[in-house]
């Protein structure tokens, strides 16, 4: 469409960008409907995962859960999961150009929405001796839930663009520098995470160095806190030096070598330890992340054989695990004393979510910190135009005060994460990975345990 004069320049560049973690060098390629000036673009992938892990810790989608501790019933022994709910599908709507102001809109969905745990019990309702809702196995993994991924609208102007809805967060650039595996992202120690926003940002493109620039007012993780999160980011990128780049598992694409700076600052206002609050406790956090691809043998659209390319993400800060996939650590609210052995025991219901701050016992609010880095090689193989390649990815995070508020036994100490991966593409629409990761939780008394995870998926790339 380009091409033929359809879209501008900076139209098609647009749609790369809103495409390209899902569909990569396809993009172009991706069906589109034109009715007059108004464009529509269908695409997405279909994903079927095989999954087989040595301990039972694990849904299809791992992210940051805790590796159960051995001697434990589900600790010792495995389990094999087969699930295509990370399957995608994503609409991109773009309005004519109007005086060189370019809007469009973005709904993306997939199926790892939240629904009712997996266990043996009441369903749909519960008995008079269980309060617990449970789905089905059956249920969870053949009926599973739709939910939005991103639903946002942008409008973009020679002078600055704008972006209103859900999106990826500011802190750590996310879109831009996550690693290619077969694994369902967001793996341990990896920032990623969307939510509501309102976004300003600008792109300088002074050849042959882009600048892009953002900051954005946030969804507040606290919604009591009646304040939003502060997020905001810089990446510098020098255009004439590439490499080729697969962000997750199907977004293959060319990428310059590019660093990029990021921050985060929120508050919350904590109800008080107390069965029946009557004040808030108000705490600042902050965090800090520093990004970065590096094409250490470049890549180009021409030639994409035998390019290596390093990706990296270091990040620290406190009550930032909403920025990781199911991350608590293990830390949640302790229960309030009953020296007067009350029945039932007075308890504390906290108007904000587990893992981001918790209280002492003396009623002190505190912050939970993390630490962790990501780092990432990609080599595609001589011979095949980027067909084959394979990749290897390595995490740690730890936690500096996680062991003050916790159980021995069941709070994170620290974790670490590697996998190695193999990819097939034979078409441009049909791909193939296979995986291997070791997941290793540390727990605060010491103790190590370990899940060996082993997955074989495909995807159709429309």
């Amino acid at each position: 469409m380009r091409e033929k004069g359809i879209i501008s320049e900076a139209e098609y560049q647009g749609a790369l960008r809103d495409l390209s973690e899902t569909a990569g060098l396809t993009a172009p390629d991706q069906n589109t409907l034109v009715l007059g000036k108004w464009k529509t673009t269908l695409y997405g992938f279909i994903e079927a995962d095989n999954i087989y892990d040595t301990t039972r810790s694990f849904t299809d989608l791992p992210g940051n859960a805790l590796v159960a501790r051995a001697n434990t019933q589900a600790g010792e022994n495995g389990r094999f999961t087969m699930g295509v709910r990370n399957s995608r599908l994503g609409v991109r709507m773009a309005a004519p150009e109007v005086s060189g102001v370019r809007t469009s809109g973005m709904l993306e969905m997939d199926f790892l929405g939240t629904q009712l745990p997996v266990g043996n019990g009441p369903y749909p309702a519960p008995t008079a001796a269980s309060t617990a809702y449970f789905g089905t196995e059956g249920a969870f993994f053949t009926n599973p839930t739709m939910r939005i991924r991103h639903a946002n609208l942008k409008v973009e102007t020679p002078v600055v663009d704008f972006l209103a809805g859900q999106y990826w967060h500011l802190f750590g650039l996310q879109g831009n520098y996550f690693p290619n595996t077969v694994e369902i992202q967001g793996v341990p120690g990896q920032l990623y995470a969307r939510t509501p926003q309102l976004r300003i940002s600008k792109t300088i493109k002074a050849q042959p160095v882009t600048v892009e620039i953002a900051v954005a007012a946030m969804r507040p993780v606290q919604r009591d806190s009646a304040t939003p999160d502060g997020e905001g980011g810089i990446r510098i990128a020098l255009d004439s030096w590439t490499g080729v780049q697969t962000v997750g598992a199907t977004g293959t694409q060319l990428s310059p070598l590019s660093v990029g700076v990021s921050g985060l600052l929120r508050h919350v206002a904590v109800d008080n330890y107390s069965a029946k609050p009557t004040y808030t406790n108000d705490l600042g956090m902050s965090a800090f992340a520093l990004d970065g691809f590096i094409p250490i043998i470049p890549g180009t659209k021409h030639s994409k054989d035998n390019s290596l390319s390093l990706n990296g993400e270091f990040e620290t800060g406190y009550g930032i695990a909403d920025q990781y996939t199911g991350l608590t650590g293990g830390v949640s609210f302790p229960a309030l004393p009953n020296p007067m052995m009350t029945t039932p025991p007075p308890g504390y219901s906290p108007d904000i979510d587990n893992g981001i701050v918790t209280y002492a016992s003396n009623g002190t609010l505190h912050a939970i910190q993390w630490t962790g880095y990501l780092i990432g090689l990609q080599y595609y193989l001589p011979g095949v135009d980027g067909k084959l390649w394979v990749s290897g990815n390595f995490s740690h995070m730890s936690s500096a005060n996680s062991h003050f508020y916790g159980s021995a036994t069941g709070t994170l100490s620290e974790e670490d994460w590697f996998d190695v991966n193999f990819f097939v593409a034979p078409t441009p629409a049909l791909r193939i990975g296979i995986e291997y990761a070791n997941f290793r939780s540390i727990y605060v008394d010491g103790q190590d345990a370990i899940n060996h995870h082993g997955q074989l998926s495909g995807f159709f790339i429309f």
